[in-house]
């Protein structure tokens, strides 16, 4: 038979729940270390980041920008007057001279009026000089007639000396002598108004001809404006370069004013930079700059700041001291980069793709072994277009990713494969 043996039972029983408390704190605290333990660090391909090295040493500020390549002299040739388009001469691209014709316009109001103004001028010409002739006829009778007047004068003089001295002798009559006396004083009278007339015969030549030229001048110029119209129907170049653009066909009409060719130099040309608004407030007159053309570099300087925003950018001019690649010519796109400044003795690295300047940010800093880096708080100074100033945060020598790290913004350490 069976004998129960409750002191055995009682201690399995006992055992079983010892070993179950341990494997339970045993569980626990498996639970509590693995809870503590940091996430694995997530791996990233090495030829999938940008990493540079942080360098302490001269950094030179630059601001790019695209542009093109603009004509320093352009000429806008505008109409004259009114007229159609009769001749087209030349056309786009063609090279041309200051005396170079492009067009020719047809106005038969211009051209009658250019005749009408000749004849005007041709008809008050001959009245100054019928005019002329006149006052210098009316001088001569004039001075004619005063010395008619000056020889009675000294011949009635000379009879009344004479009858006064023959008056003393008591060989003349006194009513003689008084008679003779008042001829000559008569005469004197005479003669004294013969030559004022004279006189102002000859003043008045000179006013009296000025309104008749000053109408004469009116009229010539008027005749030369006309001239210059007719002549500008015939429309010039007026300066040496390439016809670029001929906005207008034969039969077209304009009028007076409206731009019918643009010539420019093409040998003198100059990049017109467009700068972002927020980068273009270091950019001064006078600073050097380098213009890519694609098929070579050319030197320049800042020459104007536009004033003005235009979609987002500021305008640059900048004037090229050296001499142009072959291929270089109006409207070519190139690529601009404005040297702002210097710095001397400074800390910089590459420009990352993320972060502004003079602002904080994480930056992954490779470990020594470069198999992991980790996340550091770097504070950014002033920027170039590839660099940019370490204010903190990094010293020379220390390898950093610069590609964009905003996929591990979870993590504060990534590992390298």
């Amino acid at each position: 038979m069976d004998i129960q043996r409750p002191d055995q039972s009682k201690a399995r029983r006992k055992k079983r729940l010892a070993y179950g408390a341990v494997i339970g704190a045993a569980l626990i605290a498996i639970t509590i270390a693995l809870s503590r333990l940091k996430p694995a660090a997530p791996s990233v391909d090495l030829n999938t980041v940008w990493i540079d090295t942080v360098k302490k040493g001269q950094m030179i500020r630059q601001e790019r920008g695209l542009g093109t390549l603009v004509p320093e002299e352009i000429r806008w040739i505008a109409a004259r007057t009114q007229g159609r388009v009769d001749r087209i001469v030349l056309r786009p691209g063609a090279l041309v001279t200051p005396d170079s014709i492009i067009l020719h316009l047809a106005n038969p109001d211009v051209e009658q009026a250019a005749i009408n103004a000749d004849s005007q001028q041709k008809a008050a010409e001959a009245e100054l000089l019928s005019l002329r002739v006149t006052l210098q006829s009316g001088v001569l009778q004039a001075e004619s007639v005063e010395a008619t007047a000056r020889a009675e004068y000294e011949q009635t003089k000379l009879r009344a000396e004479v009858n006064e001295q023959l008056f003393k002798d008591g060989l003349v009559s006194d009513l003689e002598r008084r008679l003779t006396k008042v001829t000559a004083e008569q005469a004197q009278t005479r003669f004294g108004i013969e030559q004022k007339r004279y006189a102002f015969a000859k003043e008045t030549i000179e006013p009296q001809l000025a309104v008749k030229q000053a109408e004469v001048d009116r009229l010539r110029a008027q005749a030369k404006l006309r001239r210059d119209e007719l002549d500008a129907l015939a429309v010039r170049a007026g300066m040496n370069g390439v016809l670029q653009l001929l906005p207008v066909e034969v039969g077209a009409q304009v009028q007076p004013g409206s731009n019918i060719a643009r010539v420019a130099d093409p040998t003198k040309l100059k990049a017109e930079i467009r700068i972002a608004e927020t980068r273009a407030k270091d950019i001064q007159i006078g600073q050097h700059a380098v213009i890519d053309t694609r098929n070579g570099v050319v030197e320049g300087k800042v020459a104007r700041i536009d004033p003005s925003v235009q979609n987002g950018t500021v305008t640059v001019d900048v004037f090229i001291s050296g001499d142009l690649p072959r291929g270089a010519r109006p409207d070519l796109s190139v690529d601009g980069t404005i040297e702002l400044e210097r710095l001397d003795n400074v800390v910089y690295v590459g420009r990352p793709a993320f972060g502004q300047e003079r602002s904080q940010v994480g930056i992954f800093k490779l470990d020594a072994d470069g198999a992991y880096a980790t996340r550091t708080q770097v504070k950014l100074g002033v920027s170039s277009v590839n660099t940019i100033e370490i204010v903190s945060g990094l010293q020379p020598g220390d390898r950093v990713i610069l590609s964009d790290s905003s996929q591990w913004d979870a993590t504060d350490r990534i590992k390298l494969n």
